[in-house]
């Protein structure tokens, strides 16, 4: 029996022993019931940010679906043979696909692709050179960044929860179609980066630095801006209990939705953003101009 046969069996399991119908199921995870048929006959399977809301649904341990992470196939004795003769200096690793829990890869360098669609856990990889890293359709929850070199990085398509990204260096790296909650980016260097039609939820950036950062189409919810906030742009952006406190905002951009849910405490700003903020129905009790 092939892998998708054997996660669709699961699935089907898992959803009866729950009691929850194809339909419901598809409501909760905003899909067709259609696709939740082809999961369970086996025609497709959801991609990694899913099986992490099946299992919370199902309620059912992200391992439970741990097939889906192992793609390594049984070896013939002249396949064993040969990989053995192999100089290993030619050897390519690739870890994507993988189910990876309580690792240390702290300190490696050269990552780049090697990760994608990967389940990652409560890893390390502090002090890591992964500048180039690609991720796509990743779930990572409880992993540790700290002090790692990320720069012209492109994570697309993941689930990032509870991570810690301080003090590392993201410069000109792009997040398109992320849910990014209760991560820690204090510190950490974010110019020229790109955040595109994904979700920042309680989302702590002490002293973080904000220069030519661009936010596209996201969904702010509990996050403090504070500090200097230069030449960016929040371009049809939603805010939900966002401050700016303490923060100086020069020529950056604000385009499209009012902003409501949005508090200014003791914040200046340039006459141009002004105009910006202005337009955009912004508060500006505590917005006070800077002299030119």
């Amino acid at each position: 029996m092939n892998s998708t046969k054997t996660i669709g069996i699961k699935i089907s399991e898992a959803r009866k022993k729950a009691n929850i119908s194809q339909a419901k199921l598809a409501e909760l995870l905003f899909i067709s019931p259609q696709a939740v048929g082809k999961w369970e006959r086996g025609e497709s399977m959801p991609d990694i940010t899913t099986f992490n809301r099946l299992a919370e649904i199902l309620n059912v341990d992200l391992n439970y679906f741990s097939e889906t992470f192992q793609s390594t196939s049984p070896k013939t004795e002249s396949q064993s043979e040969e990989k053995e003769n192999t100089d290993t200096k030619n050897i390519s690793w690739d870890m994507s696909s993988g189910n990876w829990v309580d690792a240390d890869f702290s300190g490696l360098k050269n990552l780049k692709d090697k990760f994608s669609n990967s389940n990652m856990q409560r890893c390390k990889f502090i002090g890591s050179e992964l500048s180039g890293l690609q991720l796509k359709g990743n779930n990572i929850d409880g992993c540790d960044f700290t002090d790692s070199e990320i720069k012209d990085s492109r994570i697309q398509g993941s689930q990032l929860i509870k991570n810690k990204f301080q003090n590392c260096a993201l410069q000109e790296s792009e997040f398109s179609q992320n849910h990014i909650k209760n991560c820690n980016f204090s510190n950490a260097n974010l110019s020229k980066v790109k955040f595109i039609s994904g979700t920042f939820i309680n989302i702590e950036v002490i002293k973080t630095v904000w220069n030519q950062t661009s936010f596209i189409k996201m969904y702010f919810e509990n996050i403090v801006f504070e500090g200097n906030i230069d030449n960016c742009s929040f371009d049809n952006c939603r805010f939900k209990k966002v401050t700016f406190q303490n923060a100086v905002l020069t020529n950056t951009f604000y385009k499209g939705r009012k902003m409501k849910g949005v508090k200014f405490i003791n914040c200046k700003a340039d006459k141009m953003t002004y105009e910006f903020l202005k337009n955009a129905k912004a508060d500006l009790k505590e917005v006070t101009l800077l002299s030119e």
